[in-house]
């Protein structure tokens, strides 16, 4: 075989050997699609409205769902701490007023604890039953179904899961709600399809959803009340003032980390703590198992930050 036939011959078993060497001699790895469509994004991204062309919005969609890839399960789901659920011991009406108070089409089901989801239900089969009860002689009315009656399947997930991976797994089950769980089995975190269209299309809201509060404004005494979800980092931004102290270390990223972090434990309702950089923190609002709302007061003398509008 003569040595013009190698290139040919190379071709046909997979990657090109001569293609290779060119690659190595340009020192310039192979461009995959997705890193070509990113590139083509980019170069057109203050490109002017064409009608036949990508906009905007279409445009960061796509983006979005190039890194979708590169997501896992726990980086979109709902935290444990922040799951509505019902007993499987609960009745019908209970079941109502459930759902009634927390505006959902789906609710994950318990059995003794949140660590023992069975399942879940969906509001359009206690609908149902409702309809079908209201459209019975009372004569006819019989006893209202239990939780077991009503309970559909949930997808069990680890958090490591990729969310591409996960997506796929729902749409061949069929069913819109994955319970992520630890290594112990234990409950870990709550994900919809709808959590991960979000991820791409955007915040999708309906009529029931209701305006979150800001997460920073000032009160009327001159003070600063925050949701204990807000970021250190985005505190900084509004307020001027580090809360990120070497001393205390980096393993908070929120204000309520930070309070808990301050405390040694997760404070109650009115206690306060001295910050290193002079601000104290308040504990306005909590459970005893999570804070969710603090006042920050300046230094002695200090200027309170400009944010928001006084109430």
């Amino acid at each position: 075989m003569s040595a013009d036939d190698e290139p040919a011959r190379t071709a046909e078993a997979g990657p090109s050997f001569w293609r290779i060497l060119r690659e190595f001699l340009h020192a310039k790895a192979p461009i995959t699609l997705k890193e070509s469509i990113e590139e083509a994004i980019e170069e057109h991204a203050g490109d002017g409205a064409d009608p036949g062309d990508l906009d905007s919005d279409e445009r960061l969609m796509l983006r979005n769902m190039l890194h979708l890839t590169e997501q896992k399960a726990r980086d979109v789901a709902v935290q444990r701490s922040d799951i509505i659920a019902v007993s499987d011991e609960w009745d019908f009406p209970q079941l109502v007023h459930a759902f009634q108070d927390a505006g959902h089409s789906r609710l994950p089901v318990y059995h003794r604890s949140l660590d023992e989801v069975t399942g879940m239900l969906h509001v359009k089969d206690i609908y149902t039953v409702i309809a079908e009860h209201f459209g019975r002689p009372s004569s006819e009315g019989g006893p209202w179904p239990t939780v077991a009656q009503l309970l559909r399947p949930v997808l069990f997930a680890p958090p490591s899961m990729p969310l591409v991976d996960l997506l796929t797994e729902m749409r061949r089950r069929r069913t819109h709600m994955a319970i992520l769980v630890d290594e112990f089995g234990g409950t870990d975190g709550l994900l919809s399809i709808e959590d991960i269209v979000e991820e791409i299309v955007g915040e999708i809201e309906d009529e029931h959803d209701e305006d979150e509060p800001a997460l920073l404004h000032r009160s009327a005494d001159g003070g600063i009340e925050a949701d204990a979800r807000i970021e250190l980092d985005e505190l900084q931004r509004e307020l001027g003032a580090d809360f990120v102290d070497t001393e205390l270390g980096y393993e908070v990223e929120t204000l309520g980390g930070l309070a808990v972090l301050l405390a040694g434990r997760v404070p109650a309702v009115g206690e306060s703590f001295l910050h290193p950089n002079g601000w104290t923190l308040e504990v306005l609002a909590g459970d005893g198992r999570r804070i969710e709302r603090l006042r920050l007061l300046p230094p002695a003398g200090g200027a309170g930050a400009a944010i928001g509008h006084e109430e």
